[in-house]
Protein backbone atom coordinates (compact mmCIF):
# COMPACT_ATOMS: atom_id res chain seq x y z
CA UNK A 1 0.00 0.00 0.00
CA UNK A 2 1.20 3.44 -0.46
CA UNK A 3 -0.63 6.22 0.66
CA UNK A 4 0.20 10.27 0.15
CA UNK A 5 1.42 11.45 3.87
CA UNK A 6 -1.50 13.89 4.36
CA UNK A 7 -1.22 15.44 8.03
CA UNK A 8 -2.85 13.79 10.68
CA UNK A 9 -6.25 14.58 12.51
CA UNK A 10 -5.78 14.46 16.21
CA UNK A 11 -9.39 14.88 17.53
CA UNK A 12 -9.62 15.73 21.55
CA UNK A 13 -13.44 16.34 23.54
CA UNK A 14 -15.45 19.31 24.00
CA UNK A 15 -16.86 17.81 27.31
CA UNK A 16 -15.53 19.52 30.46
CA UNK A 17 -17.81 17.86 33.08
CA UNK A 18 -18.31 14.22 33.75
CA UNK A 19 -22.37 14.21 33.28
CA UNK A 20 -24.79 15.45 36.33
CA UNK A 21 -21.70 14.91 39.15
CA UNK A 22 -20.43 18.27 37.94
CA UNK A 23 -17.07 16.50 38.43
CA UNK A 24 -14.03 18.68 35.63
CA UNK A 25 -12.99 16.76 32.99
CA UNK A 26 -11.70 17.00 29.40
CA UNK A 27 -9.02 15.45 27.18
CA UNK A 28 -5.93 14.00 29.31
CA UNK A 29 -2.81 16.07 27.81
CA UNK A 30 -0.16 13.07 28.02
CA UNK A 31 -2.51 11.11 25.32
CA UNK A 32 -2.38 13.76 22.91
CA UNK A 33 1.09 15.21 23.31
CA UNK A 34 2.99 11.88 23.17
CA UNK A 35 1.21 10.64 20.37
CA UNK A 36 2.30 14.19 18.42
CA UNK A 37 5.91 13.62 19.87
CA UNK A 38 6.32 10.37 17.71
CA UNK A 39 4.56 12.03 14.91
CA UNK A 40 6.81 15.02 14.88
CA UNK A 41 10.10 12.76 15.14
CA UNK A 42 8.93 11.22 11.64
CA UNK A 43 8.48 14.42 10.93
CA UNK A 44 4.82 13.88 9.95
CA UNK A 45 2.06 16.71 10.52
CA UNK A 46 -0.78 17.08 12.69
CA UNK A 47 -4.39 19.38 12.44
CA UNK A 48 -6.26 19.51 16.24
CA UNK A 49 -10.07 19.11 15.52
CA UNK A 50 -12.41 18.73 18.84
CA UNK A 51 -16.01 18.01 18.64
CA UNK A 52 -17.64 21.93 19.35
CA UNK A 53 -13.98 23.33 17.74
CA UNK A 54 -12.39 26.21 19.24
CA UNK A 55 -10.43 25.82 22.90
CA UNK A 56 -11.27 22.73 24.23
CA UNK A 57 -11.08 21.30 28.13
CA UNK A 58 -8.02 19.80 29.29
CA UNK A 59 -8.64 17.71 32.16
CA UNK A 60 -6.28 19.61 35.04
CA UNK A 61 -5.45 16.22 36.80
CA UNK A 62 -3.10 15.31 33.79
CA UNK A 63 -1.23 19.13 33.82
CA UNK A 64 1.87 16.74 34.56
CA UNK A 65 4.61 19.32 34.01
CA UNK A 66 7.27 17.08 35.45
CA UNK A 67 6.46 14.93 32.45
CA UNK A 68 9.02 16.45 30.07
CA UNK A 69 6.73 15.76 26.35
CA UNK A 70 3.95 17.47 28.32
CA UNK A 71 6.04 20.38 29.46
CA UNK A 72 7.49 20.77 25.77
CA UNK A 73 4.17 20.98 24.06
CA UNK A 74 2.11 23.42 26.46
CA UNK A 75 5.09 25.60 25.92
CA UNK A 76 5.16 25.18 22.47
CA UNK A 77 3.28 28.09 20.60
CA UNK A 78 2.60 26.62 17.68
CA UNK A 79 0.77 23.59 19.46
CA UNK A 80 -1.19 26.25 21.75
CA UNK A 81 -2.24 28.26 19.16
CA UNK A 82 -3.54 25.28 16.95
CA UNK A 83 -5.10 24.13 20.87
CA UNK A 84 -7.20 27.36 21.21
CA UNK A 85 -8.39 27.06 17.54
CA UNK A 86 -9.08 23.66 17.02
CA UNK A 87 -11.45 22.72 13.91
CA UNK A 88 -14.92 21.86 14.83
CA UNK A 89 -15.35 18.00 13.55
CA UNK A 90 -18.16 18.48 11.86
CA UNK A 91 -16.65 21.02 9.07
CA UNK A 92 -13.70 18.62 8.61
CA UNK A 93 -12.72 17.37 4.92
CA UNK A 94 -11.82 13.93 5.63
CA UNK A 95 -9.90 14.07 1.86
CA UNK A 96 -7.41 16.43 3.71
CA UNK A 97 -5.71 13.58 5.64
CA UNK A 98 -4.52 10.30 6.43
CA UNK A 99 -4.97 9.36 9.46
CA UNK A 100 -7.64 10.28 12.37
CA UNK A 101 -6.31 10.22 15.63
CA UNK A 102 -8.49 10.43 18.48
CA UNK A 103 -6.72 11.67 21.99
CA UNK A 104 -8.37 10.26 25.69
CA UNK A 105 -9.87 11.64 28.74
CA UNK A 106 -12.89 10.82 30.42
CA UNK A 107 -14.79 13.86 28.74
CA UNK A 108 -15.03 12.04 25.61
CA UNK A 109 -17.07 9.48 26.80
CA UNK A 110 -20.14 11.83 26.24
CA UNK A 111 -19.47 13.50 23.43
CA UNK A 112 -17.33 10.94 20.95
CA UNK A 113 -19.73 8.32 20.52
CA UNK A 114 -22.57 10.35 19.09
CA UNK A 115 -20.86 12.54 17.28
CA UNK A 116 -22.15 12.64 13.27
CA UNK A 117 -19.35 14.52 12.29
CA UNK A 118 -16.93 11.60 13.91
CA UNK A 119 -18.42 9.28 12.47
CA UNK A 120 -18.29 10.53 9.02
CA UNK A 121 -14.70 11.39 8.76
CA UNK A 122 -13.75 8.25 10.28
CA UNK A 123 -15.97 6.42 8.17
CA UNK A 124 -14.27 8.45 5.07
CA UNK A 125 -10.67 8.76 5.97
CA UNK A 126 -10.54 4.58 6.79
CA UNK A 127 -12.62 3.63 3.67
CA UNK A 128 -9.98 5.74 1.53
CA UNK A 129 -7.27 3.77 2.78
CA UNK A 130 -5.96 5.43 5.56
CA UNK A 131 -5.40 5.08 9.10
CA UNK A 132 -7.85 5.17 12.60
CA UNK A 133 -6.14 4.96 16.05
CA UNK A 134 -6.99 6.04 19.45
CA UNK A 135 -5.75 5.78 22.99
CA UNK A 136 -7.52 5.23 26.30
CA UNK A 137 -11.36 6.60 26.30
CA UNK A 138 -10.43 7.41 23.01
CA UNK A 139 -12.01 4.49 21.09
CA UNK A 140 -15.20 5.76 22.62
CA UNK A 141 -15.25 7.70 19.07
CA UNK A 142 -14.94 4.32 17.29
CA UNK A 143 -18.34 2.19 19.05
CA UNK A 144 -20.68 4.04 16.90
CA UNK A 145 -19.00 4.24 13.14
CA UNK A 146 -20.43 2.14 10.48
CA UNK A 147 -18.74 1.63 7.02
CA UNK A 148 -20.08 1.68 3.91
CA UNK A 149 -21.79 -2.06 3.99
CA UNK A 150 -23.32 -1.27 7.57
CA UNK A 151 -21.06 -3.00 9.44
CA UNK A 152 -19.05 -1.73 12.26
CA UNK A 153 -15.39 -0.34 12.15
CA UNK A 154 -14.55 -2.51 15.23
CA UNK A 155 -16.84 -5.35 14.27
CA UNK A 156 -13.95 -8.60 14.19
CA UNK A 157 -11.22 -5.76 14.87
CA UNK A 158 -8.69 -6.58 17.84
CA UNK A 159 -8.14 -3.41 19.49
CA UNK A 160 -7.31 -2.31 22.78
CA UNK A 161 -8.94 0.53 25.26
CA UNK A 162 -9.87 1.62 28.61
CA UNK A 163 -10.81 -1.35 30.40
CA UNK A 164 -14.02 -2.03 32.74
CA UNK A 165 -11.40 -2.93 35.16
CA UNK A 166 -9.62 0.25 35.08
CA UNK A 167 -13.12 2.01 35.29
CA UNK A 168 -14.02 0.30 38.17
CA UNK A 169 -10.29 1.45 40.35
CA UNK A 170 -11.40 4.75 39.20
CA UNK A 171 -14.72 4.49 40.96
CA UNK A 172 -16.16 5.91 37.81
CA UNK A 173 -18.55 2.69 36.29
CA UNK A 174 -21.44 4.52 37.97
CA UNK A 175 -20.87 8.09 36.75
CA UNK A 176 -19.65 7.06 32.66
CA UNK A 177 -22.58 7.19 30.69
CA UNK A 178 -21.58 3.48 29.31
CA UNK A 179 -18.90 1.19 29.82
CA UNK A 180 -16.45 1.44 26.79
CA UNK A 181 -14.87 -2.02 26.82
CA UNK A 182 -18.42 -3.40 26.67
CA UNK A 183 -19.76 -1.11 24.16
CA UNK A 184 -17.09 -2.11 22.01
CA UNK A 185 -17.52 -5.76 22.29
CA UNK A 186 -21.10 -5.19 22.12
CA UNK A 187 -20.52 -4.20 18.51
CA UNK A 188 -18.02 -7.23 17.46
CA UNK A 189 -14.89 -5.72 18.63
CA UNK A 190 -12.01 -8.12 20.04
CA UNK A 191 -11.14 -6.04 22.97
CA UNK A 192 -7.71 -7.24 24.70
CA UNK A 193 -7.00 -6.49 27.57
CA UNK A 194 -3.52 -5.77 29.68
CA UNK A 195 -3.24 -5.63 33.66
CA UNK A 196 -4.51 -2.19 35.04
CA UNK A 197 -2.14 1.10 34.08
CA UNK A 198 0.13 -1.47 31.97
CA UNK A 199 0.93 -0.32 28.81
CA UNK A 200 -0.90 -1.98 25.58
CA UNK A 201 -0.90 -1.47 21.99
CA UNK A 202 -2.34 -3.52 19.40
CA UNK A 203 -2.47 -2.83 15.44
CA UNK A 204 -4.80 -4.97 13.65
CA UNK A 205 -4.16 -3.86 10.05
CA UNK A 206 -5.21 0.33 9.61
CA UNK A 207 -6.71 0.36 13.14
CA UNK A 208 -4.15 1.08 16.11
CA UNK A 209 -5.24 1.24 19.38
CA UNK A 210 -3.71 2.06 22.90
CA UNK A 211 -5.65 1.05 26.41
CA UNK A 212 -4.74 4.00 28.67
CA UNK A 213 -1.81 6.63 29.32
CA UNK A 214 0.60 4.52 29.73
CA UNK A 215 0.06 3.50 26.39
CA UNK A 216 0.08 6.95 24.49
CA UNK A 217 3.66 6.78 23.32
CA UNK A 218 3.69 3.65 22.01
CA UNK A 219 0.40 4.24 19.83
CA UNK A 220 2.30 7.14 18.74
CA UNK A 221 5.23 5.12 17.88
CA UNK A 222 3.37 2.23 15.62
CA UNK A 223 1.24 4.81 14.08
CA UNK A 224 4.31 7.02 12.70
CA UNK A 225 6.15 3.44 11.85
CA UNK A 226 2.88 2.29 9.86
CA UNK A 227 2.48 5.57 8.27
CA UNK A 228 6.06 6.11 7.11
CA UNK A 229 6.11 2.02 6.04
CA UNK A 230 3.52 2.74 3.87
CA UNK A 231 4.52 5.68 2.05
CA UNK A 232 8.00 3.19 0.68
Amino acid sequence: MNIVLKPVLCVVTSNDVKGSTGIPTGFWLSELTHVLDQLEKMGLQYELASVKGGDPPIDKDSLDMSDSVNEHYFNDEKFQQKLKNTIKIDDADASRYSTIFFAGGHGTMWDFADSEGIQRVTKEIYENGGFVSAVCHGPAALVNVTLSDDTYLVDGKKLAAFTNDEEAEVQATDIVPFLLETALTDHGALHHAASNWAKNVIADGRLITGQNPASAGGVGEELAKQLTNSNK
